[in-house]
């Protein structure tokens, strides 16, 4: 197919790709505590995750973002599900959501914010970003179950709906 015929339009929906990976040992899960500076989400914990640049697959994306927040490099990623973030009328994200296996290397906080390993029963003693209450358990889910996420605004207030691979809600 060439380029023109990508059937690009400005006035359709269009979305921002991006990535979000939580990382794993026995009993902790890593996040990240957003810089008291950041636009978004400062002094709340998160996934390590960010922009897929021009030029990027999801994979090599999400390993990029993973490298430059914490030093990790060479970790293997399994795609856990998606979630899809409608914004505006035309304009959405699209988050590309990954679980790793920490298998050791030595950690780096950068200027994103600082690491922390979290103890996974602990999580609702830390201030995270708003959604992972609900993502964490669906992406640590064993056996492994594909989801599909959509948030929605009402006014301010962000809505979110879960579905299996099957298509059945799983969180509303």
């Amino acid at each position: 197919m060439r380029k023109d015929e990508q059937g690009i339009q400005k006035n359709r929906y269009q979305v921002i790709p991006r990535t979000l990976v939580f990382i794993t040992k026995p009993d902790t899960i890593l996040l990240i505590k957003g810089s008291p500076k950041k636009r978004i989400w400062p002094n709340l914990f998160n996934g390590i995750g960010g922009h897929v640049e021009d030029g990027e697959d999801i994979l090599h994306a999400a390993m990029r973002e993973v490298a430059e927040e914490t030093g990790l490099i060479n970790l293997n990623l399994e795609f856990r599900g998606t979630v899809q973030i409608s914004v505006e009328n035309e304009l959405g994200i699209s988050i590309f959501v990954f679980l790793g296996r920490y298998d050791g290397g030595e950690l780096n906080s950068g200027i994103e914010g600082d690491l922390d390993w979290i103890p996974i029963n602990l999580l609702n003693e830390y201030p995270l970003v708003p959604d992972l209450n609900v993502l964490i358990p669906l992406v640590l889910k064993e056996p492994r179950e594909f989801f599909f996420g959509h948030y929605i605004y009402r006014q301010e207030d962000m809505m979110m709906k879960f579905y299996s691979e099957d298509g059945e809600i799983i969180f509303s």
